[in-house]
């Protein structure tokens, strides 16, 4: 194999022109998120000194996220997807302007900025969907894992990027200026989508309203390939999750070092920047399908070695490769969502995916902390572990499709569950020259 094969697949760079734009405005739009999201939780506390109300950030964000999702996946699916992910951008962008001019008056009670951020992520919650149809919609379906890697790639590295950027800024400049460069970075996500032609879903438009939300719920316990990717993602998430134990594994093992806690962190994220960075092979393999299972098993087995290893470099190593495998496991569901639901439906899929992201990562925490509580943090990520390495082997016997790299196509008949071949891009109802977005920023789980 040669070595350019090995890394980072950019031919959606060289070939496509609009996903170029689009993934650079997406790009400096998720480091002003990460910039905003510490400057929240810096603000919160620095007005309240309680973790309570620095606790109430995290669900002023999930209410919505959840609340809006499903419902604006519906609206997406009945109208041009462009139009709804710009006015997602446009009120977000209104809303960190607002978040701007709080942050220079100052004597903002905090009910008000947990508000504003509520109704942020609200914007984002109907933009959200309508991303997730870019990149089937405008790349050749064998470049769309490669698309969503390079979508993810860039999001971990902002994720990395923008708390200390955030940090900077704070110490130099305060909060006001902080929103005020999110803000601006809204301009450049406006950009790289507003040049997109029209995209009003192909096929049949969503019912309106709850019977809409309730045909997509039904896509997705009906279609036994999406349903086993979603499934093994919330088990990975929900019994695995292991960032709510840091602490008290690192007092357990480590003598409570502030230092080894940090590195326990940066440890999954350079392990998930690396494996997307060298996803290449995978995705020109093109069967996400055994990858996320392998993927999803490793995530558990390497949790579980961290909850019995008392070493701290083997324990950051252990961490190093849960972090890999995690981001290809998310990075083959996305894959699977996106290249194997109707065009009439991904929106509303797409939403669903969106709060398995979201609540995932929530709930699994939860857990975690709960089985601690009962025993120890080491016992709470042995069993964890187990339990993910479990169920991920359940839904592979259960799901031969998935399993096997088989999966029903977008008009329903039974196809390899490979990136394509035809080297085109898929009809889109209209001209597109050479051109794409995202569903989130980078995955939580």
């Amino acid at each position: 194999m040669s070595l350019g094969r090995t890394f980072l697949d950019v031919r959606p760079l060289r070939t496509s022109p609009v996903f170029r734009r689009l993934l650079i405005g997406r790009t400096v739009s998720t480091l002003g998120g990460f910039m905003t999201m510490v400057t929240v939780m810096y603000q919160v506390w620095h007005m309240t000194h309680s973790s309570v109300w620095t606790g109430a950030v995290g669900l002023a964000q999930a209410v919505p996220m959840v609340g809006v999702s499903l419902f604006a996946g519906a609206w997406v699916d009945r109208t041009d997807r462009r139009r709804m992910y710009l006015t997602g951008t446009v009120g977000s962008a209104a809303c960190s302007l607002l978040l701007a001019v709080q942050g220079f008056t100052g004597h903002v009670p905090v009910a008000v900025v947990l508000a504003l951020v509520a109704v942020q992520t609200s914007f984002a919650a109907l933009g959200a969907p309508a991303a997730g149809v870019f990149v089937p919609r405008l790349l050749p379906k064998d470049q769309v894992g490669a698309g969503l890697a390079l979508q993810q790639v860039t999001g971990q590295a902002m994720m990395l990027v923008g708390p200390a950027v955030a940090g900077v800024v704070l110490g130099w400049w305060g909060i006001g200026v902080c929103y005020l460069l999110d803000t601006l970075s809204f301009g450049m996500s406006f950009y790289g989508a507003y040049g997109l032609p029209a995209l009003p879903p192909e096929g049949e438009r969503s019912r309106p309203g709850v019977h809409g939300v309730l045909d997509g719920l039904r896509f997705l316990v009906g279609h036994r390939v999406v349903r086993g990717a979603l499934l093994t993602d919330l088990a990975a998430c929900v019994l695995a999750m292991p960032t709510a134990l840091f602490p008290l594994v690192n007092a357990e093992r480590f003598g409570g070092n502030p230092r080894t806690l940090g590195l326990f962190l940066s440890a999954l994220a350079v392990g998930g920047v690396t494996s997307t960075a060298l996803s290449g092979p995978l995705t020109r393999l093109a069967r996400p399908g055994p990858v996320m299972l392998c993927a999803s098993a490793t995530w558990g087995v390497m949790l579980a070695l961290f909850g019995l290893t008392t070493s701290a470099w083997a324990g950051l190593g252990m961490l190093a490769v849960a972090g890999a495998a995690d981001a290809v496991a998310v990075l083959s569901r996305t894959t699977i969502v996106q290249t194997h639901t109707p065009d009439a439906l991904l929106g509303r899929v797409t939403a669903a995916e969106t709060i398995v992201g979201q609540a995932g990562p929530q709930l699994g925490n939860l857990r975690a902390g709960v089985v601690a509580g009962w025993s120890s943090g080491a016992t709470a990520l042995v069993v964890g572990g187990a339990l993910c390495v479990a169920a991920v082997s359940g839904v592979a016997v259960s799901t031969p499709e998935l399993r096997d790299g088989t999966a029903g196509s977008r008009d329903g008949t039974a196809t390899p569950l490979r990136g394509g071949g035809s080297g085109t891009a898929p009809d889109s109802g209209s001209a597109i020259a050479p051109d794409t977005g995202s569903a989130t920023a980078p995955d939580a789980s």
